[in-house]
């Protein structure tokens, strides 16, 4: 099988994945409690009024007339506006996902800048204090849930050493794009201070898990390359320790290492939601908390069907990439 048709056959299957989504998201309107009219009348409104209201919503509709509508328009990129607020759906969610992308990107950078070397670290020195000290970091990374640890960061580097801003961001990365591209240089290297400042916290609590994950992944890979018959071939040739290990081992290690990397910044869009809520941050899992309190469900439908795109779009890049480093995959 030839890479475009690997890459084809990958994208109808994320097409189905997504109508999959689109399906389910469209059911649990019918099966969760409460009336959507309800968040847009007053209990003792008149029912010929509230029978308006149902009628210009189309719930008076066939069931499968909503759901060909609903589809139809999720495919057009019309998902329908806020029942609070009377705004189109898109223009909200799509507005919301530069800020989660920004998180869930930070967050890898930072798993990715600590993880790799910490379980190369880990598999060349083993049994040795940093291996037991990578263990340990990576151990404690796993058990630290993110809410409590979010919580930590904010009552110590924030509150009480004033180092980092408490929530939120009033600036994100395109203001420093527009800035730098208008040559703005002062301003531009501001704003991304100021976005630093704002993120770190966020992408250290997203990160800590998933940067243990790739520590102890990267430390088996690495144990299991620097086994193999090659490497011992590289070092039986005189290379030096240091390209067997990075320019060999390391780079077969990274194989698997970019798969989970995909998957879990995949994840990390779709799960930021608790990262969110603690520091306030304006992106999809603050929308998705605020709508489902206040039981707007069209807004609560355009982001998970925007979190679940956006998942199966990592997944094809990944795939890509996977293909694109081991090109046997895409062959077999």
């Amino acid at each position: 099988m030839s890479l475009g048709r690997f890459l084809l056959k990958r994208t109808l299957q994320g097409l189905l994945v997504v109508w999959g989504v689109v399906t389910v998201v469209f059911g649990l309107r019918f099966v969760s409690p409460g009336d959507p009219v309800n968040v847009l009348l007053p209990p003792d409104v008149d029912p010929e009024v509230r029978r308006q209201v149902v009628a210009e919503l189309g719930l008076d509709q066939p069931l499968w007339v909503q759901y060909a509508d609903f589809v139809a328009g999720a495919a057009t990129g019309d998902l329908g506006r806020s029942l609070v607020t009377r705004t189109p759906v898109t223009d909200r969610v799509l507005g919301s996902v530069p800020a989660t992308v920004e998180l869930a990107v930070a967050a890898t950078f930072v798993a990715i800048v600590l993880a790799i070397p910490l379980g190369v670290i880990s598999a060349t020195r083993r049994h040795e204090p940093a291996d037991y000290a990578a263990t340990l970091f990576s151990l404690a990374g796993i058990s630290t849930p993110n809410f409590w640890l979010g919580v930590m960061l904010v009552l110590v580097l924030a509150v009480q050493l004033n180092l980092f801003p408490t929530s939120r961001r009033p600036v994100g990365l395109n203001v420093f794009a527009t800035n730098l591209l208008a040559f703005q240089l002062g301003a531009a290297f501001d704003a991304l201070a100021n976005w630093l400042r704002h993120i770190f916290l966020p992408a250290i609590t997203l990160g800590t898990y998933f940067t243990a994950l790739i520590t102890r992944l990267t430390r088996s890979g690495m144990l299991d390359e620097l086994g193999k018959g090659y490497v011992r071939a590289a070092r039986a040739k005189g290379l030096p320790e240091t390209l067997v290990r990075y320019r060999h081992a390391l780079r077969n290690t990274l194989i698997p290492v970019i798969t989970v990397v995909g998957l879990q910044l995949g994840t990390l869009i779709g799960g930021a939601v608790i990262t969110e809520a603690v520091f306030n941050w304006p992106g999809l899992g603050t929308l998705i908390i605020n709508s489902i309190n206040s039981r707007d469900w069209p807004m609560i439908q355009g982001a998970l069907i925007v979190v679940s795109v956006s998942f199966v779009l990592v997944n094809i890049v990944v795939d890509a990439l996977y293909a694109y480093v081991n090109p046997q995959v895409a062959y077999e």
